[in-house]
């Protein structure tokens, strides 16, 4: 059966009206109003509603306001009316009206002129992408002017001033050249002011009590060791049915040391950066600027006299912050990382929590791909499986299952994609690696890269073909069907005797390289038995009526599997 259905466009005059009123619908606003009875809920409240398709501006109303040609610029540069003959005149007319609508260029102005004015202090700005973003969305006509604030404000962590400047004030900070906060800053301005000087020092009255604070929190901080702060975190629940951050941190210090027996890194130092990592969530500080836990808490070690490792693995433990950001630096650092990721994802899957959709309030998917990084990136030979089980040794016997384990693990490596986002590899390549059970992240990676080149050789497919060929005839056979050894005497053919040779040939060239993982190597030894495994199929019956050729030409086919799989299940290459 067949159905064929034709739909004509519609004219853009007749969905205009429903196309604006989607736009304004799907503003995304978390708390909306409503005016009166009526039950449209907007953002802000809307006063006019310019509507021009071409040079037609008939449209009715939208949201129950009329709409027109009219529209206006600059309420301080331009405020009159202006009236479109033409929709190709709107960024041309507002541009003449002191309005920049073209967000891009607004975006690129900013840029241009906060630049220009750190340049002129003998300084470069510190310009965040978010940051700019959200300006670039505040203002229609941008005017960057430069301030200053007292130097006194210096001794506090330059990442807190960054931090209330950026958050607070929307401020652009200003860097020397060895990247060391200057006392200034780049504010923009939505006006061009006859008297520049009187809105940059309304903007250094504004700053001041916002660093200020920022300096009484560091300072009552420093009053009270980090360490002293630990029993809090008794107070502060991470999860429900996990228990507190101190259960945490409990957990996360074991599993820590133990990570760093592996790694060769100094156990005690990741141990006691562990039992520190979290302290600084219930300072004032951090309580103030969230964005500065790990960072206050570093401070805070060294003011104590911390080793400088413990203090690094406070603040690089959260680290990478965000996609394809830096990672921890030392092996201290990273048992910390990865014991606080493992807990975490250990401890919500265990209690049935388990990420679906875009519902993901413990950030699992970016915790596992972090785990990944490290262990990929670091070359460090870790088995998840053992990694995993560590980890559930630290929480209470019955919480966590078996069952449980294995959902993490097959979780975290189903995010290896992710790892190479970018980079091309087919998701073949991927399946063909987990088909072989390989739970080594380094491993795993090494796999990949060797599977990838060697699918862009002539003989992948036809190989890829043969070896699903080869597991399909062995997939058949009964178990104890092949022989458990190859007697060459039963050999009655020439290709029989071509392809068994051509295996011990590739085995014997690969056992050193697979030992030490050299699978580009391996890969390359297997594209020599293309021509013999071809005539072998061309040649050869497999189910001969004679049970021991049988028998033994099945054994051959074990052997010849078994090296293809040798690296990954190149049987999921074939097209």
């Amino acid at each position: 059966l067949a159905y064929l259905s034709v739909s004509e466009g519609i004219r853009t005059r007749d969905v205009v009206r429903e196309i604006f009123s989607q736009a304004i619908a799907g503003v995304p606003v978390a708390k909306r109003m409503r005016w009166g009875a009526s039950r449209f809920e907007f953002a802000r409240p809307i006063q006019w509603l310019t509507l021009v398709y071409g040079e037609e501006s008939e449209f009715g109303e939208v949201v129950g306001i009329a709409t027109g040609r009219t529209t206006f610029g600059h309420r301080f540069h331009a405020p009159e009316a202006i009236e479109l003959k033409h929709a190709a005149d709107y960024a041309d007319r507002l541009k003449q009206a002191y309005v920049l609508a073209d967000f891009n260029e607004r975006a690129s102005l900013i840029e241009q002129q906060v630049n220009e004015q750190a340049a002129s202090l003998g300084a470069r700005a510190r310009i965040d992408d978010d940051l700019l973003e959200e300006v670039a969305s505040l203002v229609e006509w941008p005017s960057a002017l430069a301030g200053s604030f007292d130097e006194e404000f210096l001794k506090v962590p330059s990442e807190a001033l960054i931090s209330s400047m950026q958050s607070h004030q929307k401020y652009f900070p200003v860097l020397n050249e060895q990247g060391e906060l200057k006392p200034h800053f780049v504010t923009v301005s939505n006006i061009e002011s006859l008297d520049p000087a009187q809105v940059i020092s309304g903007n250094e009255k504004v700053i001041r009590p916002r660093l200020a604070d920022a300096a009484f929190f560091f300072e009552q901080d420093l009053k009270q060791k980090l360490a002293d702060r630990v029993a809090r975190l008794d107070g502060v629940i991470f999860q429900k049915k996990l228990g507190s951050l101190g259960d945490k941190t409990r957990r996360v210090e074991g599993l820590a040391g133990a990570i760093a027996k592996l790694i060769s890194a100094d156990e005690a130092q990741a141990k006691r950066a562990a039992w520190l990592c979290k302290a600084d969530l219930v300072s004032d500080l951090v309580l103030e600027f969230g964005d500065l836990q790990g960072i206050a808490g570093a401070y805070y070690a060294r003011n104590d006299q911390e080793a400088g490792a413990v203090a690094d693995a406070i603040q690089q433990h959260y680290w990478p912050l965000q996609a394809g950001s830096k990672l921890p630096e030392s092996l201290e650092a990273i048992s910390v990382a990865l014991a606080d990721r493992l807990d975490t994802l250990v401890g919500i899957f265990a209690i049935g929590q388990i990420p679906s959709g875009s519902k993901d309030p413990f950030a699992l998917r970016r915790a596992s791909i972090a785990l990944l990084r490290m262990l990929v990136e670091r070359q460090l030979n870790l088995d998840l499986t053992e990694l995993l089980r560590l980890s559930s040794q630290t929480y209470p016997e019955g919480l966590v299952s078996t069952e449980s384990l294995d959902m993490v693990q097959s979780y975290v490596l189903d995010r290896f994609p992710s790892l190479f986002e970018g980079q091309g590899v087919a998701v073949e390549v991927f399946r063909a690696v987990r088909n072989t059970g390989c739970t080594e992240p380094a491993d795993f990676a090494a796999r990949v890269n060797a599977v990838r080149e060697f699918q862009d050789r002539p003989e992948s497919q036809a190989l890829a073909a043969a070896n699903k060929r080869v597991s399909n005839i062995l997939s058949k056979t009964a178990e104890g069907e092949a022989a458990k050894t190859i007697d060459t005497d039963l050999f009655g053919e020439a290709a029989e005797k071509q392809l068994f040779s051509a295996i011990q040939a590739v085995t014997s060239q690969s056992r050193d390289a697979l030992a030490s993982r050299q699978y580009t190597e391996v890969m390359t030894g297997l594209a020599s038995l293309k021509t013999p495994v071809d005539e072998f199929f061309d040649g050869v019956m497999v189910n001969a009526e004679d049970p021991q050729i049988k028998a033994n030409r099945l054994a051959l086919l074990t052997q010849l599997r078994d090296q293809f799989q040798s690296v990954a299940d190149i049987s999921q290459l074939a097209g």
